[in-house]
């Protein structure tokens, strides 16, 4: 059955979205006529208009034209004047979620849900299933690297796509296979601040699932466990707890690869499996990707091939060599925006360059999460050597009294940080070229505009 065989023409409200992007270029693949508005220019909408997609970056009702459908981003509004015009001219408007549900209908469907680790997850599920041969359909919130793509449409039977849980749209998913990388306390303003209502969304998504399909869970994770009590559904676990199905062992670095062993607790064997990604976190999206592909027959040899060939994904860690004034400097791009993503951003550094001095620069992603996580943010943001903090990144929000990059520097100059300073997009370069002598590794961190700024220093120093 094709579900959007009426469809010809699908018009994306907020098409540069890192989860837009990717259902907008499998549909362009797919033969339908595409066409979009964004207020942020990117190569990714480059390409895609390259392609045959039609890409307006302002927001105008006639942009909607003729659409049959239109898909709108969680983070446009009611009010944008495109959404307005499709409700008032009667044509069928609906959430990104809903859009990937019905692209998974007619095929053998994965999704990767949690907090932190989707997009890792779900690229290294793709990266041996690729390598298997199956030739699978993958939807990503970023560009494997290597490939380039958020997305690809493959000739197989399988769609690898995440689950986003932050606005509550992944229960319009029902796939076949569940994954539950992590749940943490992270998009509870969706939520009335209440993890119990976001543990209830988990719980829900995880029934969607067929009585044949299965749930892939992190056994390590104390609100997986809360939720997995309540589901009836068939679990299979991973972490280094010796109760996982697939148990963590053995981690060593060395030579640019995590090495490890995973003990298959089902036949009481024991594999052998090596990743060229640095952190403690890629090791848990590893032994999670390793269990998905063997609980759907794939080879060992094929999982162990592709994670050790896989190269990670866009702003996950992405490493370039520097030069600036005669020292060379490593810079790590990295999405992460919650404390425990930047924590694990530290902890990996320390783990593949010991001894070496990082300089963050880091841009707070929306006022409420700096709210509601404000002491955990001066923890970890006191833990880097030295601190360019940038103003909050608004993502669409009203301002909240008191919550502000400054306040937050004072604070963590409170709590005994002394290597910290404001910063802004038009001195962050000269503050990172006046300080270069005090660090090795500089990292861009976070989910709004610092990408550019990441992209301004690669121009000036890269190597």
């Amino acid at each position: 059955m094709n579900p959007l065989k009426k469809i010809k023409h699908i018009h994306f409200v907020g098409i540069g979205g890192s989860g837009m992007i990717g259902i907008a270029y499998l549909l362009l693949r797919k033969g339908y006529k595409v066409s979009g508005s964004d207020i942020q220019k990117s190569k990714s909408l480059t390409n895609l208009k390259k392609l045959g997609a039609k890409v307006l970056y302002t927001h105008k009702e006639k942009n909607v034209g003729k659409a049959d459908l239109v898909v709108m981003s969680s983070a446009i509004r009611n009010s944008n004047p495109e959404y307005r015009f499709a409700k008032r001219n009667g044509i069928t408007i609906i959430p990104r979620a809903q859009m990937l549900g019905s692209l998974m209908r007619g095929y053998e469907s994965i999704a990767v849900a949690g907090s932190h680790g989707k997009t890792t997850t779900t690229s290294m599920i793709a990266s041996i299933f690729s390598e298997a041969l199956l030739s699978p359909t993958y939807i990503v919130g970023g560009k494997v690297l290597g490939i380039g793509k958020n997305s690809e449409l493959g000739s197989g039977n399988y769609l690898i796509a995440e689950a986003d849980e932050s606005d509550g749209s992944f229960l319009h998913l029902q796939p076949d296979v569940g994954v539950f990388t992590n749940i943490d306390n992270d998009h509870l303003s969706f939520f009335d601040n209440d993890i119990e209502k976001l543990l209830k969304s988990f719980q829900m998504f995880a029934e969607n699932i067929p009585f044949y399909g299965a749930l892939i869970i992190n056994k390590d994770d104390k609100n997986i466990k809360k939720v997995a009590k309540k589901i009836l559904r068939r679990q299979i676990s991973f972490g280094f707890s010796s109760r996982s199905d697939y148990q963590i062992k053995d981690i060593c670095y060395k030579n640019k690869h995590q090495y490890f062993n995973l003990i298959d607790h089902f036949k009481n064997k024991t594999y052998k499996f090596s990743l060229p990604l640095a952190g403690i976190h890629n090791v848990y999206n590893a032994a999670s990707a390793i269990a998905v592909s063997l609980e759907e027959g794939v080879a060992l040899k094929y999982v162990q091939r592709g994670l050790k060939e896989f190269r990670g994904v866009s702003r996950r860690f992405e490493k370039h060599n520097l030069k600036i004034d005669k020292k060379e400097i490593t810079l790590i791009d990295d999405y992460g925006h919650h404390p425990e993503e930047i924590k694990s951003t530290i902890n990996a550094i320390y783990q593949a360059f010991p001894n070496k001095k990082i300089c963050m620069v880091f841009q707070p992603h929306r006022y409420t999460r700096t709210a509601q996580l404000y002491n955990d943010f001066i923890e970890v943001l006191s833990l880097p050597d030295s601190l360019f903090l940038l103003d909050i990144y608004e993502a669409s929000e009203t301002p909240i009294k008191g919550i502000s990059s400054k306040n937050l520097l004072e604070s963590i100059k409170q709590n005994g940080k002394s290597n910290a300073c404001h910063s802004s997009d038009k001195s962050i370069i000269n503050d990172i070229k006046h300080s270069s002598n005090d660090f090795d590794i500089l990292v861009t961190q976070g989910a709004g505009s610092v990408s550019l700024i990441c992209a301004a220093i690669k121009t000036k120093w890269q190597i």
